[in-house]
């Protein structure tokens, strides 16, 4: 909060903090700046919020290294904003960068969140459906906008396990509404390209970030940079009034 903001200013940086933290497992720290004056706040506006986190583990146990969220003018109730409580009348559109380091994408990935999505994944083989189990997966980011992939696969198809170890680059398809693969090297005995090119496709599906999204906020990927141990996502989202609910 800003040591020059006024009390309701400050009033409502509270609520709106108690209320997002109730919504995670565990926060380092969270902090709520709200920008509007006595009079635009008796109208029910709000010239801007900016949200500061780091530290963030969400319900599934995705940890976020650090997360910044921006808003413009945001519309609320003001009978409630004048007595400290946030109720938004309308959503409100923000701008978001999330920063996940390497060892939050392995965390994720052995959470039981996840490890229930990698029982049984279903690829096409020639138009038939092959099932498979993904097993002790584990990434890493080397730089360059690369990741390493390396898991165990499991099949009622398979006579034993096979080991997948592949270098991809992601990159952004379909407008944002998904995320391609690059394969750059990727060796499994005994499987074809298409079946290695889905098993990752559907290795980095369990990491987007819309699978972990909170109450009244769903967040839509723009781009993102793969950095050396750690990955920074930037996008936008819709916030409701379900994020403030729990206060």
């Amino acid at each position: 909060m800003s040591g020059e903001q006024n009390l309701g200013e400050q009033a409502l940086d509270k609520v709106a903090e108690v209320a997002i933290t109730s919504q995670l497992d565990q926060v380092d720290q969270i902090d709520v700046d709200i920008q509007t004056d006595p009079l635009k706040l008796v109208q029910g506006k709000l010239d801007s919020v900016a949200i500061s986190g780091e530290g963030l583990t969400m319900k599934q146990d995705l940890r976020v290294e650090a997360m910044g969220v921006s808003t413009d003018s945001v519309a609320v109730n003001p009978l409630k904003a004048m007595v400290g409580q946030i109720e938004l009348t309308e959503s409100t559109n923000a701008q978001v960068q999330v920063l996940l380091t390497e060892a939050d994408l392995n965390r994720a990935l052995n959470s039981d969140y996840l490890q229930q999505k990698m029982q049984s994944l279903e690829v096409n083989v020639e138009g038939e459906p092959l099932v498979i189990t993904l097993e002790d997966t584990k990434l890493q980011l080397p730089g360059d906008g690369k990741m390493v992939i390396d898991t165990a696969l499991n099949s009622p198809s398979f006579d034993q396990a096979k080991h997948l170890s592949a270098v991809v680059k992601p990159f952004l398809a379909d407008e944002g509404q998904r995320i391609g693969l690059e394969i750059i090297s990727a060796e499994v005995p005994g499987l074809s390209v298409e079946v290695v090119t889905a098993l990752l496709e559907k290795i980095v599906e369990l990491l987007d970030l819309r699978n972990f999204d909170m109450d009244g906020f769903a967040m839509q990927l723009k781009d993102f940079d793969l950095q050396t141990g750690k990955v920074l996502l930037r996008g936008s989202a819709t916030v409701e009034q379900a994020l403030f609910e729990q206060f």
